[in-house]
């Protein structure tokens, strides 16, 4: 595909005037003279070593990055710093002047990135536009990074990734990563054309989709790991002086995920918990049309108490590379959280098909052309007399040729072909590896010690919260790097008492409060899980899900998927959830609704309603998270956690016994496996959680009036026991499904389908609550599933012939 007729737009044709006029008198930014208007810290940093090289000719046609000078730079100190003898490109600057021309060659080809996506999308074989021009000046925070500093980037980072991708020994050709993600290759390194995104394992750069800094909840729970982990003695995949970078642009910078993660590690920093995130706020002054006012964003990050601040001119690379070297080493040293706010500028407008002159005037369009970073940098470079004005236009001419002509020879490489290709990641599981990390216990004399003598086993019947109880205090003695965290779960021992004693048996570093903030709950599971901890976070109330529900929908979800399972965060998210509750009634303390939970790509959700089945089901949630990277919710149904009696009162019918762990193998719950309670041959009742003492009571009638009843319990929402559901079903041709969600998006309507999709050809019908929020006190029971609805139901079903 030729690339000849490749347009050049008013900034590319801009850079050229301005680039064959060059004298080096300019400020290096194009903005009035006078240092940046930065408030930083005392830096205490290790800047490159300085040495002398003579600056060489422009880059090889081969690759325009020079990446065996950054390669001999990051063996001799480490942080991708300048080749002994370089001289500063300017007086008290720790960037080198051969340093500088690396990086403004990153630069240049993350420019030619931009045009290569629009002349690819033009043609039908790129599918993403969202560029980085403007943001170039990133290109000097990489470098003032370490290699092994994991870095979380937002969608204008090309210059990022460009830089770190040649710190990497050996070097990656990061202009190829780009373009086979702009094309959705299916040999693209990280996504392996998923989605277009900046990531690569050898590089520490962990795949992001956010747009609206949905990611930076996971970088600080990333952060808080990393020291977590170290204190643990547990080892992660990155050194324990190791910095966290994210990036995002100034408009992110309002979203309330943003603001959640942001107060979190205010409110970390403030107690003196190791914390050490660098967050780099590029700020354009637009969200896509939306200006930003002049000053709130360096206002706003100012404000906030305990994270550092640091300023600088995104045109003026040696400003950047010299403030981002001082923040880091303040984030490093202090492992305290800091911000890095550079002013930048956008071209091309938001993505290609964003006309941006429809609401920007030309005096805003002229401003932004004059504070070009690839002229802030040509002129550094000019100035320092390590090239000429013609030399900047001959590598200008070299990156682009280079870039698009690579653009041409993969334009049409292969892409993802079938739904098997694209669904790999998500169908990725281990049963026998889950099998046995169900069985996990810890040794006799630790479990032991653990439950302080009192082993569960010999405590007759139990109740489902003293199981699950029994459960996490089992797994947290067996798997050193498990966390248990949430509101009230250490000291009160959560709101029901299911985490009553964990803080004393196991100590504040595992066992510990949150703020009360479901996204940075989730955030920080996200982080531990991706630092290699195995995280067992709770969300108090399933209603309090909602409003952080992206952070495992976008976030958790996707990791695995976007990353072809080269990252993934493990975790169990326990949630106390469903309706019934005696006396503490209401929406918010009794929500009943999963729909938003069902439809999500690869997550398990675990009901269940009994007390054996509970510690069986949390052990294989455990392993199959700890094994297959899955994220796991964990529904623990709040009317259930105390009962004790199934007929009548003092019957004992709904305890049950704890298994040893010479039990466990034979006793294990596979994922999406049910369990049928009876051999009736009349009718089905298929149910779960609340649903399941109110039908099995409802059985025991039918059977006492002749009507053989079976029970099925779902136990696994997600994935839907399909094979199970249909086996029950055929075995009697009625089914009956009993659920306590809506009507409308609830569990019935997946089985159902299930069945119909299976070709049952017997009778079906359902009971379910209404679509209806609950309301307080006994006017819950007018718009829930009641015992007597099913027992109706099932008596009109049962009369009918097969």
């Amino acid at each position: 595909m030729s690339t000849e007729q490749a347009e050049r737009d008013p900034v590319e044709l801009h850079f050229a005037e301005m680039a064959a006029t060059l004298n080096g008198s300019a400020d290096p930014g194009g903005r009035p003279p006078g240092p940046p208007d930065r408030r930083s810290a005392p830096s205490g940093g290790e800047p490159p070593r300085q040495g002398g090289r003579p600056p060489g000719p422009p880059g090889t046609p081969r690759s325009p990055l020079r990446a065996e000078r950054w390669q001999a730079a990051a063996a001799a100190d480490g942080t991708g710093g300048c080749p002994p003898g370089a001289a500063p490109i300017r007086a008290g600057s720790a960037l080198t002047g051969q340093h500088c021309l690396d990086l403004f060659d990153a630069q240049l080809a993350s420019r030619h990135l931009d045009v290569a996506a629009r002349w690819l999308r033009a043609r039908g074989a790129g599918f993403y536009t969202i560029g980085s021009s403007g943001h170039e000046g990133n290109a000097g925070v990489a470098a003032a990074l370490r290699l092994t500093d994991p870095a979380l980037l937002h969608y204008r980072s090309g210059a990022f990734y460009l830089a770190r991708a040649q710190q990497a020994s050996p070097p990656q050709d990061g202009v190829r990563d780009v373009l086979l993600g702009l094309v959705a290759a299916t040999a693209e390194p990280i996504a392996g054309g998923r989605h277009k995104v900046f990531g690569r394992r050898e590089l520490n750069v962990i795949p992001q989709t956010s747009t609206i800094a949905s990611h930076l909840p996971r970088a600080m729970g990333l952060a808080f790991a990393l020291d977590r982990a170290a204190r643990l003695g547990q080892r992660t995949a990155w050194p324990s002086d190791a910095i966290v970078v994210a990036s995002l642009g100034d408009a992110s910078v309002n979203h309330s995920t943003a603001a959640g993660a942001v107060h979190t590690a205010a409110y970390c920093a403030f107690q003196r918990l190791p914390l050490p995130l660098l967050m780099v706020v590029e700020d354009n002054g637009l969200g896509i049309s939306v200006r930003t006012p002049p000053g709130w964003v360096g206002t706003a990050l100012k404000a906030v108490p305990g994270i550092g601040y640091f300023h600088a001119d995104g045109a003026d690379l040696a400003a950047v590379y010299d403030t981002a070297l001082a923040a880091a080493a303040w984030v490093r040293d202090r492992r305290s959280p800091a911000f890095l706010h550079l002013d930048v500028v956008r071209f091309g407008g938001h993505a290609g098909s964003d006309v941006e002159s429809g609401y920007r005037t030309p005096a805003d369009l002229a401003a932004d052309l004059a504070a070009d970073p690839l002229l802030g940098t040509a002129r550094l470079l000019v100035s320092a007399g390590v090239v000429t004005p013609a030399e900047v236009l001959a590598r200008y001419e070299q990156s682009r040729a280079y870039v698009l002509g690579l653009a041409g020879q993969l334009a049409d490489a292969p892409r993802l072909a079938s739904a098997e290709q694209v669904l790999a990641p998500l169908a990725a599981h281990r049963p026998d590896r889950v099998w046995a990390g169900a069985c996990l216990s810890a040794d006799p004399a630790s479990r032991h010690n653990a439950f302080a003598g009192r082993l569960p086993e010999r405590a007759g019947g139990l109740t489902l919260a003293q199981s699950v109880n029994a459960a996490l205090t089992d797994a947290l003695a067996a798997r050193p790097g498990l966390l248990v965290f949430g509101e009230d779960v250490a000291r009160k021992g959560g709101v029901y008492g299911v985490t009553r004693g964990l803080l004393d048996r196991f100590g504040a570093a595992r066992v510990f409060d949150t703020l009360l903030d479901e996204s940075s709950i989730l955030g920080l599971a996200l982080g531990a899980g991706l630092a290699g901890l195995l995280p067992v976070p709770e969300i108090q109330y399933l209603a309090y899900l909602h409003n952080a529900a992206d952070q495992l929908r976008g976030e958790a979800a996707t990791l695995s998927f976007f990353s072809q399972g080269q990252y993934r965060n493990p975790m169990v998210l326990r949630i106390a959830g469903l309706a019934y509750q005696r006396g503490f009634g209401g929406h918010f303390h009794n929500d009943n609704a999963l729909a938003s939970l069902r439809d999500i790509p690869g997550l398990v959700i675990a009901c269940p309603a009994r007390p054996d089945d509970a510690a069986a089901m949390l052990r294989t949630c455990l392993a199959a998270a700890e094994a297959d990277g899955r994220v796991c919710v964990f529904l623990e149904p709040i009317a259930l956690y105390h009962t004790r009696d199934l007929a009548e009162p003092g019957d004992g019918g709904w305890l049950a016994r704890y298994d040893p762990p010479a039990a466990w193998p034979a006793g294990h719950v596979p994922v999406g496996r049910a369990r049928c309670h009876g051999e009736g041959r009349d009718l089905t009742i298929v149910t779960f959680g609340n649903g399941l003492p109110m039908s099995l009571r409802v059985a025991t009638r039918l059977a006492a009036d002749g009507i053989g009843c079976r029970v099925l319990d779902l136990r696994w929402i997600a994935p839907l026991p399909a094979d199970d559901i249909l086996r029950e079903a055929s075995a009697t041709g009625r089914v009956l499904v009993a659920d306590e969600t809506r009507r409308t998006g609830g569990v019935s309507e997946a089985v159902v389908t299930a069945l119909a999709d299976a070709g049952f050809g017997g009778r079906v019908a359902r009971v379910t609550s209404a679509d209806s929020f609950i309301p307080l006190g006994e006017a819950a029971h007018l718009v829930l599933l009641s015992e007597a609805a099913i027992e109706s139901a099932a008596r009109r079903l049962a009369e009918l012939p097969n």
